[in-house]
């Protein structure tokens, strides 16, 4: 099992001021490259100060400057409301510049909030999401593409400059639900996935629908890989572990409103609301413990066949306690899952 961390931009106080805010995520990227991290990851959403970041692409070819090795994943680029037209180019630009470690996590969106001020109603996303992704594949994989659609009609047009890999950067889909990553995967694609605050068995499902997927794409499902993202942490004691499962309730009181909630938001910064699920619920289900417990709890994640554990270590912790959370993960709990299923890699 591969390991990652995932530069989730948590913004909660605009004082903090977003070249520190990105200045931190840099530093914590360059950690996972020295600490032998297999990769990062960086979510896209704008208009909004939870997960942060409105330009992914140049931030990943901001990492490869910094890095050697690590792979970068955008987790995930929200199709819908780019134009596949030049974004296909942009993105054949980016795998040059990262040097052919750049790996394209894609989805529809999933905040009203977010996707109604951008032009795309959330009830279209779908829609447009799955024609954008045709268009975005036929361009990076043919020359004089034309197209006659619903969302994209265009004469024949060639993108430039051609992806250096043919059809370009690795894609993996980004799905929650069960049957969402079944019919994905059994088109062949990479998945990444999060059960959220959710418990043991929505994981179990959603790796259990990766696995039956897989079976049944034949020959396109040889190779691969299901990632997992989680909020996760090593805290140094039991003090500590209490004092970062409250800093993620705290973190999901923003995220379940733009999530499942209202959608309340004022001037960018989301309001925290009540929660059905209490902070021991949560501590149940998310990966905020002690070395020894994070071992137990990542056990059952190897064995059910998760190719690529993402850690979603950015929820309000300091700086400092995130870097050693991060030196501690690699040092402490990466080598116990070395031997254990490794990901074919995504090339």
């Amino acid at each position: 099992m591969d390991f990652s961390i995932q530069l989730s931009a948590y913004y909660p106080d605009k004082s903090y001021g977003g070249d520190r805010l990105y200045a931190d995520m840099l530093e914590q990227a360059v950690l996972a490259d020295q600490l032998g991290f297999e990769s990062v990851t960086l979510t896209e959403h704008h208009i909004i100060n939870i997960l942060m970041l409105p330009a992914p692409l140049q931030f990943a070819v901001k990492i490869a400057s910094a890095t050697e090795n690590v792979k970068i994943m955008t987790a995930v680029a929200v199709l819908p409301i780019h134009d596949m037209r030049t974004y296909a180019g942009e993105l054949v630009v980016a795998d040059i510049l990262t040097e052919g470690r750049l790996l394209l996590g894609v989805g529809r969106g999933a905040w009203k909030f977010e996707l109604d001020r951008l032009g795309v109603p959330l009830e279209e996303s779908r829609e447009k999401f799955d024609e954008s992704l045709n268009v975005l594949m036929a361009l990076l994989s043919e020359e004089e593409v034309s197209w006659d659609g619903k969302y994209y009609t265009f004469e024949p047009m060639t993108i430039m400059p051609r992806p250096v890999r043919a059809g370009g950067p690795p894609i993996m889909i980004g799905a929650v639900t069960p049957e969402a990553i079944y019919h994905s995967t059994k088109r062949g694609f990479h998945i990444q996935t999060t059960p959220l605050s959710g418990d043991h068995q929505r994981m179990l499902d959603q790796v259990d629908a990766f696995h039956r997927g897989r079976a049944e794409a034949g020959e396109k499902g040889e190779g691969l890989t299901l990632s997992l993202s989680r909020v996760g942490f090593l805290a140094k004691n039991e003090a500590d572990k209490k004092a970062k499962i409250a800093a993620a309730d705290d973190y999901y009181s923003r995220f379940d409103n733009l999530y499942t909630g209202a959608g309340l938001v004022d001037a960018g910064m989301i309001r925290p609301l009540p929660r059905n699920q209490s902070a021991e619920e949560l501590g149940e289900s998310v990966l905020v413990c002690t070395t020894s417990e994070m071992i137990d709890k990542l056990g059952p994640y190897a064995e059910a066949g998760v190719d690529r554990m993402v850690f979603n270590i950015n929820f309000g912790a300091s700086q400092a306690d995130t870097l050693e959370s991060i030196q501690q993960i690699a040092e402490e709990v990466m080598p116990h899952f070395a031997g254990s299923a490794p990901a074919v890699a995504a090339e």
